[in-house]
């Protein structure tokens, strides 16, 4: 069932309020996208994979904008990081689910994403400075990420800008089929990591 615009909201809001959330329960350290994950599943024989395809959510919220969205492949997963300078992990939140179609926030055109199976990644940070509306992301509603080349990645296939409305920003991204994922908020960015496969093989 689809979140109402008014409830998600109320829960951003909400966590703005507070501000005291605690970094996702599966967080572990992590390098950028460009670099070699430091963690037990890029050097073992099988990965570790139990993150499930459940929807993610974090509450809490900022107005530091985001700058910058990339991506990186990993022994176990596929990574996208939006890059939200300055920002605190406390005040990072996100939604991220499977959608059976991509709408755009706001006005609720559809937004064509390639891949077997289409998540939906919501940042609780705008894609512009709130003080004059300038833009801060290049991206452009509808169509690929900016500097993101997906060629030769195992989960990924297509990763399209939704846009940035009321202080949150949306992405689209295509993966091969319905597989695990999970979510981190670290100071300065928010990372979906998508693994590449369900039973842990590499």
């Amino acid at each position: 069932m689809r979140r109402s615009r008014a409830a998600w909201v109320a829960v951003v809001l909400a966590g703005t309020a507070l501000g005291t959330a605690t970094v996702a329960a599966d967080a572990a350290p992590v390098t950028d996208a460009r670099s070699t994950v430091r963690d037990n599943t890029a050097h073992s024989t099988a990965c570790a994979i139990h993150w499930g395809s459940h929807d993610k959510s974090r509450v809490a919220g900022t107005t530091t904008p985001v700058k910058d969205v990339r991506t990186g492949r990993h022994a176990c997963f596929d990574r996208m990081v939006v890059d939200v300078p300055g920002a605190s992990a406390g005040r990072l939140g996100y939604f991220v689910r499977y959608v059976d179609r991509l709408h755009q926030d706001g006005s609720g055109r559809p937004i064509a994403v390639g891949g077997g199976a289409v998540l939906e990644v919501r940042i609780a940070a705008p894609g512009y400075r709130p003080e004059t509306g300038d833009a801060t992301y290049p991206g452009r509603a509808g169509r690929p990420l900016p500097g993101v080349d997906l060629t030769g990645y195992r989960s990924f296939e297509d990763a399209r800008f939704a846009g940035s409305f009321e202080g949150e920003t949306q992405i689209g991204l295509g993966v091969r089929t319905r597989l695990p994922f999970r979510v981190l908020a670290l100071d300065g960015r928010v990372v979906v990591d998508v693994a590449h496969t369900w039973d842990g093989a590499r």
